[in-house]
């Protein structure tokens, strides 16, 4: 018997050649464009079938912003994109209620909020209450304007970019609001063979745009129906013990002042779900959930002040932990 064997149920098996193909599509659009960003596109795939939100940061010129745009250019859906500042108002981006002149009445005009996928750029630059506004549609789906709640499309997915090494006029994310992201990806810069790729790459084009050569390939109702798909992939008992052991070990570990939330759980669970079916298999193995629990917990939890200062990163105390925990065999 092999090592998936045992996690492979015997009955109602469900069929996700269809999400399968359809994610390797849009995987093989937006390759027309991005070079050596592959686990970027992953995350932000298995991100949006598990209905989650993304924080993505890297450094300026990592095609943060361009990945994010083209995977939502692949689905057939409304897009917006807001560019967050100091000066951002909350109706700047839920939108405000103006008073018609013709019927005296006030008529609700819907901000960039009001789409199928969002786009915030450089997410920390803008103010608190311009941060409460946007993290309550994250975590409600809905946009609450002059005392009245107005419904989000769906789905709804909000991807936002930041960058580690700015400072100034930036605002801290409170861990609190972080946690209404799914994932924090980190994107890393190119290794020397993807460098000369893109090199070639932006050389050979000369005057093509190839982000117009990048095409929609996938509905927004098919990957209503992919989100629907994943709750269904199954979970060995073993493996959801596995999960609740690694989330445990984050509130004990001697290096973390603070631990991963129960709803750190159920999203370490719903996106390794969502890993198992753009691998095209339905249910899930202890590699899916090795290969998002970085991205699930990472911002979720807080180093101690000392290990700050000997330089630990987050990113490798989960590593510790995930290698502590034994993987059922």
């Amino acid at each position: 018997m092999s090592d998936f064997d045992k996690y492979i149920p015997f009955e109602n098996r469900i069929d996700v050649s269809v999400l399968f193909d359809k994610m390797a599509q849009v995987k093989a659009e937006v390759k027309k464009v991005i070079v050596g960003q592959d686990q970027l596109i992953d995350m932000l795939l298995i991100s949006i079938l598990a209905s989650g939100h993304s924080l993505i940061e890297g450094l300026p010129g990592v095609a943060k912003t361009l990945s994010a745009k083209l995977i939502a250019k692949t689905i057939d859906s409304e897009f917006k994109r807001i560019q967050f500042t100091p000066d951002l108002m909350p109706s700047d981006v839920t939108g405000s209620s103006i008073l018609d002149l013709k019927s005296n009445e006030f008529e609700f005009r819907k901000g960039p909020i009001f789409a199928n996928i969002v786009l915030i750029d450089e997410i920390n630059r803008a103010p608190a209450k311009t941060q409460a506004a946007l993290f309550e549609s994250m975590a409600e789906q809905q946009a609450s304007v002059d005392g009245t709640t107005y419904r989000l499309p769906a789905p709804f997915v909000v991807f936002a970019t930041q960058n580690p090494i700015e400072h100034e006029g930036t605002y801290r994310l409170p861990e609190a609001q972080l946690d209404r992201f799914l994932f924090k990806i980190n994107v890393s810069y190119p290794e020397f063979e993807q460098e000369m790729e893109i090199l070639k790459e932006h050389h050979a084009q000369k005057e093509v745009n190839k982000e117009d050569q990048v095409q929609a390939v996938v509905s927004a109702t098919e990957i209503l129906a992919f989100q629907k798909l994943i709750k269904s992939i199954f979970v060995h008992e073993e493996l959801i013990t596995y999960i609740a052991q690694v989330v445990i070990k984050t509130r004990t570990n001697p290096s973390l002042t603070l631990g991963a939330s129960p709803r750190a759980s159920i999203a370490l669970l719903e996106s390794a779900k969502a890993s198992a079916a753009v691998s095209g298999r339905d249910f899930i193995t202890p590699e899916d959930i090795r290969r998002v629990a970085s991205a699930v917990l990472g911002h979720r939890v807080m180093l101690t002040p000392e290990r700050e200062m000997e330089g630990f990163t987050t990113a490798y105390v989960i590593d510790q932990i995930i290698n502590s925990v034994e993987i059922p065999r």
